[in-house]
């Protein structure tokens, strides 16, 4: 498949996605610094050592650095709560997914370099970090005040203030999980099967997949699961739920990879923006199915 020919979703994956995340930034750091400024100087402060860190490491270009220091501020100002602090925010599962991202990426990284699958040693670029994060900072923008008629999502903040979070921490959980279950999977997995078909397919390829890479990936997504629920309080339906949908969404990927992107239809961009989507809109569906939380 010709990647240039299909840079354009790309950059449309960026355009859909930081025009509204520097628009909420902005705003929420504006109300924020009315009220005070300390949320804002925390959140806009800690956020830019985020992207310090990954810049410093390499794990991204400068610009995609600053683009993961958008959405993680975006990401923290979704999850504020009373008493205000910051490690009991989106930053938490968002400094776990750097920290496990990273290290599988470093992982074996002379077998890699010989099978050709080596990421670039200057990481991820902004259109890479757009695809992968993006959504979660999306979902983490829904308005809190809509409610569903059977009410069982946006319940009153007082019965489950972060519940509304579940859907963006499935995304941020397939995040983790396609990275880790690719990058583990191409050094200790052997020879991969495509989803599709079950045929051993080379190193690599779009869709191929291994028992190791995919129980690594399983274990990714509920440690940002778990990560993130013990970090926003939100217990046991927020781990649960959060860790399926990451798994339902890691497996999707696969699933795209072996059909719409090996036929030269979607670029990986595209794959992993629609995966997080996935996991995204799979929690939504879940805890629109789940009993809903009552006050009194």
């Amino acid at each position: 498949m010709n990647s240039a020919k299909l840079e354009w979703q790309s950059k449309l994956v960026f355009l859909a996605v930081v025009p509204w995340i520097v628009i909420s930034v902005y705003s929420d750091t504006y109300d924020w610094g009315k009220a005070g400024g300390d949320v804002s100087y925390s959140t806009l402060g800690l956020s830019a050592l985020l992207g310090l860190l990954a810049w410093a490491t390499r794990s991204g270009t400068p610009y995609a650095a600053m683009t993961g220091a958008l959405i993680t501020a975006c990401l923290m100002y979704a999850t504020i709560q009373p008493p205000h602090s910051p490690l009991s925010s989106g930053l938490t599962p968002v400094l776990t997914l750097l920290v496990l991202t990273s290290m599988a990426t470093r992982f074996g990284r002379g077998r890699k370099e010989h099978l050709g699958t080596a990421e670039k040693r200057h990481g991820r670029v902004a259109t890479q970090v757009a695809a992968n994060l993006g959504l979660a900072a999306l979902a983490a923008l829904t308005p809190v005040q809509i409610w569903l008629v059977d009410n069982r999502l946006f319940v009153p903040v007082d019965a489950a203030p972060m519940r509304i979070f579940i859907p963006a921490l499935a995304a941020l959980a397939q995040a983790a999980a396609d990275t880790i279950s690719s990058e583990i999977g191409q050094v200790l997995g052997g020879t991969p099967l495509m989803l599709t078909t079950f045929e051993r397919v080379p190193p690599g390829t779009d869709g191929g997949i291994t028992l190791a890479g995919t129980l690594a990936g399983v274990w990714a997504a509920g440690v940002v699961a778990g990560v993130g629920a013990l970090a926003l309080s939100g217990g046991i339906e927020m781990l649960v739920v959060a860790w399926i949908a990451g798994v339902f969404g890691l497996f999707f990927d696969s699933f795209l990879g072996a059909t719409l992107e090996s036929q030269g239809l979607l670029n990986n961009d595209a794959v992993n923006f629609l995966s997080t989507a996935s996991a995204a809109a799979f929690a939504l569906l879940v805890l629109l199915l789940l009993p809903h939380p009552t006050i009194g």
